[in-house]
């Protein structure tokens, strides 16, 4: 559906027929789908990124205590 009209579905949904509002809604519903799928799948890959950074830098520290100690 077009966002133009699904925005005046949207805006006007007291005078739409019965198909509009079904068919915004099946739009809706689906926008709705997509987009916790996305941010599923970031917050996801965030907690990855976020993992993987602290275990190379907890080790980078590691190393750099050590040179610090020897040196």
């Amino acid at each position: 559906m077009e966002k133009n009209k699904l925005q005046n579905i949207i805006e006007e949904h007291k005078d739409k027929t019965n198909k509009d509002l079904l068919e915004a809604a099946d739009t809706l519903k689906n926008e709705f789908d997509e987009t916790k799928e996305v941010l599923v799948k970031l917050s996801k890959h965030l907690d990855f990124v976020e993992e993987a950074y602290f275990k190379v830098y907890n080790e980078l520290k590691g190393r750099a205590r050590l040179t610090e100690d020897n040196g």
